[in-house]
């Protein structure tokens, strides 16, 4: 229709004076009729170039105006405006020219957003997360939402967008793990690419508040703890200069004692350089793949001089198929050996010291359930196998919803009143001192291990029962759901 009423117009007056003229008789009639189909034909033939030129360059110009243009037109094509064609071809090439510049320059301030080494979470007019760096969902994971509804960000994230200034806000997390935390919120005008308008980067002075706490602490707690020991080995000093200065015999007694109290301030300050080292990683997760069915083989092994010496059986229940944790290998370890130190020493002579590991793929199972697991599969495989210590009433918290490995440790011990339980893993906490201090023990063992678990975003429980026995549990995410948890937005 296009064709028809544009090459009307354009032949139309032609035409009509052609008739006039053959009416008129002032030419000949059959040259009026080739005359008027002569000029139809050319204003067709023009028309047909004229639509042609124009829908490519429409086609063009609809191009030009994508996000992404496709082919640049060759303005020779457009026959009847090539020098339309060839303005509309330079514009395009500009145009692709930019948009390629403009797309490189997106992907260089998303990659260095990526690379900052402080987490940054950007945040839209809407207060909806546009998009976070690798630090941040390594730093925080699940606990983003957590992070972003604290009252003291929202606050600040609200005077940003209020104000256009820069605002800082300082906060504290205390689940999972205790954080401290200081955001910086910087609104962004004009806005970036994604519709980003604020930029909160994230501070973690969890270090810098430990190490000020640490240096209190240390102090305090050496000055408590090694009072009684200092004062002993200075008193025999005393001893063996003046009364028993020849006395083989005393000398001899006392110097063990000296030798004794020795050992204890050693084993009391390296557990306390031991607990500072492992606060001051507690809020950075570790990224290693860990066998921990071979570390419990291996750690079980060096505990064989002891338990001959206390006439105790260890009985090491860890299935083969025993999938790998995320982890610290030395810091997990450190946990298995302070749990089978404690079992050794609390439990009875000649008693069995269960060590079990098991897989929890459902959600909400019990400590309790996961043993159960790993008797009735070894039960299966070795009868002969000893039978579980006489265990302490199950626990009614279960493990989180999530796939797992609990490691337990049960003792057939004289076990905690059910009042000292919550304490076990404060600091310096014994429920019997005289009996702790007289076997070597620091009060601090549990403390480790409940801040290594802390660090690992696992869970430790404690069960016991008086005249039955105590078991200590550690749940850990198996490795994939670590990974997950690490790297969530």
């Amino acid at each position: 229709m296009r064709l028809v009423g544009l090459a009307s117009c354009l032949a139309g007056a032609p035409i009509l004076v052609l008739s006039f003229i053959a009416v008129l008789g002032w030419t000949d009639a059959w040259a009026a009729v080739a005359a008027m189909a002569v000029t139809a034909a050319s204003a067709g033939v023009f028309t047909l170039l004229w639509l042609r030129d124009l829908d490519l360059l429409t086609d063009s110009v609809r191009q030009v105006g994508t996000e992404e243009p496709g082919p640049t037109l060759d303005g020779t094509q457009a026959l009847m405006m090539e020098p339309l064609g060839r303005e509309i071809e330079r514009l395009s090439r500009r145009l692709s020219v930019r948009a390629a510049q403009q797309a490189q320059h997106r992907r260089a301030d998303t990659l260095i957003l990526e690379r900052l080494p402080d987490p940054v979470i950007v945040i839209a007019d809407d207060r909806s997360v546009r998009r976070t760096n690798a630090a941040a969902r390594i730093a925080f994971g699940d606990d983003m939402a957590a992070v972003l509804r604290h009252p003291a960000l929202r606050a600040a994230i609200e005077r940003g967008l209020g104000t256009g200034q820069v605002q800082v806000a300082e906060f504290g997390l205390r689940a999972p793990i205790s954080r401290d935390v200081i955001a910086n919120v910087v609104p962004m005008d004009p806005p970036l690419a994604d519709g980003g308008q604020i930029l909160v980067v994230l501070s973690d002075r969890t270090r810098e508040r430990v190490v000020e706490r640490m240096r209190a602490d240390f102090v305090a707690n050496v000055s408590h703890e090694l009072r009684t020991p200092l004062a002993s080995v200075i008193g025999f000093i005393e001893t063996l200069q003046g009364p028993a200065r020849d006395d083989p015999d005393a000398q001899q007694r006392f110097l063990a004692i000296m030798a004794e109290q020795g050992a204890r301030m050693n084993r009391l300050i390296d557990d306390l350089l031991n607990l500072s080292r492992v606060e001051l990683t507690e809020h950075q997760p570790p990224s290693d793949p860990v066998d921990l069915a071979a570390l419990m083989t291996r750690i079980a092994a060096g505990f064989e001089p002891r338990l001959a010496q206390r006439r105790t059986t260890l009985d090491l229940r860890v299935p083969p198929d025993l999938p790998h944790v995320i982890g610290d290998a030395d810091q997990l370890a450190q946990v298995l050996q302070n749990l089978l130190d404690n079992g050794l020493k609390y439990g009875r002579d000649g008693g069995v010291l269960m060590v079990t590991a098991s897989m929890l793929a459902g959600p909400g199972q019990s400590q309790t359930q996961a043993q159960s697991q790993v008797l009735a599969a070894r039960s299966e495989t070795d009868p002969e196998a000893p039978s579980l210590p006489a265990s302490p009433t199950p626990t009614t918290r279960p493990w989180p919803n999530r796939p797992g490995v609990v490691v337990s440790v049960s003792d057939q011990g004289f076990g905690i009143p059910k009042e000292h339980l919550p304490r076990l893993t404060e600091r310096f906490y014994r429920v019997d001192k005289g009996r702790s201090r007289a076997i070597g023990g620091t009060g601090l063992g549990l403390a480790i291990v409940k801040h290594i678990v802390n660090r690992h975003r696992g869970q430790l429980q404690i069960e016991s029962e008086e005249n039955v026995g105590t078991t200590v549990s550690v749940w850990l995410p198996t490795a994939a759901v670590a990974a997950k948890m690490a790297d969530a937005d």
